[in-house]
């Protein structure tokens, strides 16, 4: 009796495993870009930043996220669009 009580423990344990696992996973860093240019014009500069985050480990979509926004006037970059960028 005391043989199939140990199994119905290990067997739920390793049942349990994945959930606990999956609970403890880390929040994903995101970093918001705000710009009021074109997203061609910055395209070297963001091919750059992404170069530079992979040096120290950082792959987008994989281990962090950015969000991009990018405004149709040099306008929509002002205070009303702090906002918008606040959310990221």
């Amino acid at each position: 009796m005391i043989r199939r009580e140990f199994i119905t423990l290990i067997g739920g344990a390793v049942a349990a495993w994945p959930l606990a696992a999956r609970a403890q996973q880390a929040a994903i860093p995101v970093i918001g870009l705000l710009s009021s240019a074109r997203p061609d014009t910055y395209a070297h500069y963001i091919a750059a930043f992404r170069e530079g985050l992979s040096k120290f480990g950082y792959i987008e979509g994989q281990n962090v996220l950015i969000e991009y926004r990018w405004a149709s006037s040099p306008a929509s970059t002002g205070p009303e669009a702090m906002p918008q960028a606040s959310a990221f």
